[in-house]
This record gives C-alpha cells, structure tokens and sequence, in this order.
C-alpha cells in the first residue's frame, strides 16, 4: 500500500490507495482538457454560474461536447491587477499546476460535463501554498453544491 495525500474539502481527506492504482492515476492537464472555444467561453461567461473561495473564482456550466474528457478548463489572472505578463503568467502556471495535481479526485465525482474558467480576484502576487488552499476551497465548494443538488433531485 503506498500513502496517497489529498487535501480536499469534502472530497477526500487520506486515502490508502493499491500501488496499481496511483501507478495508473493520470496527473496531467492535456490539450482536450485546456478550454480554448471562444464561443463556449462567451457562453459560460453568459449562462454560467460561479463559486467563490477568495483569492479564486471559479465560472462553471454543464455542457456536451464531442471530445472524451469530461471537464475543458482555462485560467485567467486579470491585467488590471498585474500590470507584467511574467507576473500574470506565472499565477496561471502556478493555477495550472495546483488543478492538474487535484484533477483525477475531482473529475472522478463528477456525472456530467462541464467547462470552467478559474479566475484569480487577489491583488497580490500569491504564495503557492495559498494557491492550493484556495484551489482546495473552490473544488470543495463546487462538488458540494452539486452533491446538494443530486440530494434535492432524488427527493
């Protein structure tokens, strides 16, 4: 057994995993995952809904889309409140990277598809390790929501 550390709000504190199974987890963020269609972005900014963790923002909406993942995400750090792209590039590489390491807990709870967009709110360049508790924050609170919404459908 080999010890596998997820800090997620509601989606899995520790769990013991098999070795075969962490052996065959998929830590990657691929070009079918990265959100890039400007009109479902025009969409989800229009119909879509969003959950708060401050210094994140997540926009969200349930879609279809012909590719075979379940989940099209982009990240997006605003130019008003960092002037230099390396700072803006840098908040999203680091975004990036503190999504790719939760993404396979966090697609495994989902029964639908859907595209987001994680936008950084702060003012200040952030430390990774609040990046993380926000990114823990955010996930937690979107996957909450939708656990109470298949709770009050079943009713």
């Amino acid at each position: 057994m080999v010890f596998v550390h997820r800090n997620f709000k509601g989606l899995l504190s520790y769990q013991f995993f098999h070795l075969q199974y962490v052996c065959t987890m998929r830590f990657t963020l691929s070009k079918n995952d990265r959100l890039k269609s400007r009109k479902l972005i025009e969409e989800l900014f229009a119909k879509g809904k969003s959950v708060n963790a401050f210094p994140l923002q997540m926009k969200y909406l349930a879609t279809e889309f012909e590719l075979d993942t379940k989940v099209q995400v982009a990240f997006s750090v605003p130019k008003r409140n960092f002037k230099n792209a390396v700072d803006r590039n840098r908040i999203k590489r680091q975004l990036r990277e503190c999504y790719r390491l939760r993404k396979p807990a966090f697609v495994e709870q989902m029964d639908q598809s859907y595209i987001f967009m994680i936008l950084y709110l702060g003012k200040e360049e952030p430390e990774y390790a609040d990046l993380e508790k926000g990114m823990d924050d955010l996930l937690g609170r979107f996957i909450k929501g939708l656990n109470s919404k298949k709770k009050n459908e079943s009713k």
